[in-house]
């Protein structure tokens, strides 16, 4: 029986460098029999979500890691065998990130030194500073570096080999191997895989060529010599180092030793805490605390000259208490129903210990609106009696008997989702407000990861593989606005033909396979138009974290579709130009007439609004003044709030 497990593997969050994604990777792994499978993927954790996901639906071992790059250029492979092991490779990530230019992370060896603990390290292919100082025939520099590793890392470091059939590695293999054998440091087999399978390497080629921004053809040694950089098999691996196979099983050893999974993940909720302003608003004051109260988790803490006092108002209490107030204000008359649905809700969400998230979506609208920006939640919090009591929402959902399991669910184990509208001219103090309240430690923005598609994946193969601009902009428009695999396609049946290329010429053949082969792989990060991610503990121990493009903003490297998958609670603050214009609106109304205008008491049953509905008279109605929307209202024909609910849900 063979058995292998492949400790260095770069997916498509390498990016420009790995030519599969984390999916297609643990497919291959699962297909070929490896015993496990670690990502490794170039100072970044971006794919790891959607690789332990894809792991544990195939009940494959998935190992966590990273080549982190160091302050002399080299390489190091680190893989996570605990959980403080994982919160140190993130928190290294973040030092990569953070503490230098942006795009260019680097480590210092002192940095990685201090967050050595609960990681395995591999010396690394060829740009690891072992084998680099080999290749330069220094042995000595080698063996002070081999001696430095070794006294932080111990028994977890390890010589990393590989076999690409290529003289030159073959010559330092030898040499790691001899340096193993005389000072006792374990050797280990990979084979630094970039793709999955072998005909992946033109797309691994094409990645690269738009790394170093170079043509195909004027690509050189840029390029790697040969195509035996993909996923092999355990009998594979196995005859490639028949003749001495001890580092085939330490890579089986390794896998034994790394068991941390993503699911041991436990994300903190944030922390909610009053700043003395806060504190006098909600009527409450520090108090002496009693025995370990100071350490309580649910506590109310007040922030006072830098310090955290305590106080003897509970999360659960101060949430119940702003609700309350609330209610009297939203309700003319509280009613048996309306104490039973939102004792009902209190309940639930304080079983869910989500007291502090709901007290800082309260926070947040009340800092925009004592400060005059105008605010508005939306989404499935328009379903919740306490939303609407705290202000977030201004629709009651006990008059227009709406679910509230819709909105937040014992059974559905998601995290709960509150939108925040936001006038999109003064969003940026809003958000400027969350990072200063609790700390660029515990905030940041949450990236979106603009993928491959058709057009993107078309424009970019044309241009690598020597076509020319005008022919690039044809077969882009070709491809339409359809996926990578779609535009192939397209451009397969009849596309190409219609364009005028020929579609027996060699260099047009492996322009439809290189499109098909980017279908979806990352082509860059951007920052999310309003996600925010808030954690009672570090957030860079959680997940990386890097500066965005935007200054004063930070960005995790997780996309907003992957944080689910980790149980992140995610908050968007949005900015909407139609919330500025009713804001001004409201101004004006109470500027001339004398009117103030409370948009969470307006009269939902007014007939009059319904009728120039039925009319499709809604041009400047937020979500309603489309040419969709004005050709379905007058066949719906809306009577009630629901019935535009319907409307908005169908087009």
């Amino acid at each position: 029986l063979f058995r292998y497990a492949e400790v260095h593997c770069h997916s498509g969050f390498s990016l420009l460098d790995g030519a599969s994604n984390p999916e297609e990777l643990v497919g291959r792994a699962k297909d070929i029999g490896l015993a496990a499978l670690a990502i490794t993927d170039h100072d970044d954790l971006g794919g790891i979500p959607r690789f332990a996901h894809a792991a544990r639906e195939l009940s494959l071992p998935g190992i966590i890691g990273a080549e982190l790059t160091l302050e002399d250029d080299s390489h190091l492979i680190v893989l996570v065998q605990d959980l403080l092991g994982y919160r140190n490779l993130c928190a290294l990530i973040t030092l990569a990130r953070l503490e230098r230019e942006r795009g260019s992370p680097r480590l210092s060896y002192e940095q990685l030194f201090a967050r050595a603990s609960g990681l395995t390290a591999l010396s690394g292919c060829h740009h690891g500073a072992i084998p680099a100082a080999l290749a330069r025939d220094d042995t000595m520099a080698a063996r002070r570096l081999l001696k430095r590793f070794v006294e932080v890392f111990g028994s977890d470091f390890y010589l990393e080999v590989g076999n690409h059939f290529i003289t030159q590695e073959a010559l330092i293999v030898r040499q790691i191997i001899e340096m193993a054998s005389s000072t006792g440091v374990n050797w280990v087999v990979t084979n630094n895989v970039h793709y999955a399978t072998s005909d992946k390497r033109i797309v691994h080629d094409v990645l690269t060529c738009l790394r170093h921004k170079v043509a195909l053809s004027s690509a050189g040694t840029r390029l790697r010599p040969n195509g035996s950089w993909y996923m092999k098999s355990p009998e594979e691996m196995t005859h490639q180092w028949r003749d001495n196979l001890v580092g085939i099983k330490n890579t089986l050893a390794i896998a034994e030793r790394c068991q941390f999974r993503l699911g041991w993940l436990e994300p903190p909720l944030p922390s909610f805490t009053c700043n003395e302003e806060v504190a006098k608003y909600c009527g409450i004051s520090p108090s002496s605390p009693s025995v370990g109260q100071d350490k309580a988790s649910d506590i109310v803490h007040i922030e006072s000259a830098g310090k955290l006092l305590p106080t003897e108002m509970s999360y659960p209490g101060l949430l119940e208490q702003l609700v309350w107030s609330g209610a009297a204000k939203r309700y003319v008359d509280i009613t048996e129903q309306h104490r039973k649905q939102l004792n009902h809700e209190l309940s639930l969400i304080n079983k869910l210990k989500l007291a502090p998230y709901f007290l800082i979506m309260w926070d947040i609208v009340r800092f925009a609106r004592s400060n005059g920006i105008a605010v508005q939640g939306r989404g499935s919090a328009a379903n919740s009696a306490v939303c609407y009591c705290l202000m977030i929402t201004a629709v009651d959902p006990i008059g227009m008997d709406l679910l509230f399991e819709r909105f937040l669910s014992e059974g559905r184990h998601e995290p709960p989702d509150i939108d925040l509208d936001i006038a999109h001219q003064e969003r940026e103090r809003v958000l400027q407000y969350v990072y200063e309240k609790y700390g660029r430690a515990h905030a940041a923005m949450v990236c979106e990861v603009i993928t491959y598609r058709g057009r993107s994946a078309t424009r970019d193969a044309a241009r690598v593989l020597g076509f020319s601009q005008e022919q690039a902009d044809l077969l882009s428009r070709e491809a339409n606005h359809s996926e990578a695999y779609d535009a192939a396609a397209r451009l397969a049946n009849g596309g190409l033909e219609r364009l005028g290329f020929d579609i027996n010429d060699h260099r047009v053949k492996m322009l439809i396979k290189v499109i098909a082969g980017l279908h979806q792989l990352p082509r860059h990060r951007s920052i999310h138009v309003g996600g925010f991610v808030l954690s009672g503990q570090p957030i860079g121990e959680i997940v990386p974290v890097e500066s965005a493009a935007m200054e004063k903003r930070t960005v995790i490297q997780w996309d907003k579709d992957d944080i689910d998958l980790v149980g992140l609670i995610k908050i968007d603050l949005l900015g909407l130009g139609m919330l500025t214009m009713i804001q001004e609106a409201l101004r004006l109304v109470s500027q001339h007439r004398g009117l103030d205008i409370d948009i969470g008491r307006l009269d939902m049953s007014d007939e009059k609004i319904y009728q120039m509905l039925q009319k499709a008279d809604t041009v400047g109605v937020f979500q309603v003044e489309s040419r969709a929307q004005m050709n379905i209202l007058p066949k719906l024909k809306p009577v009630c709030f629901y019935d535009i609910i319907v409307s908005i849900a169908i087009v």
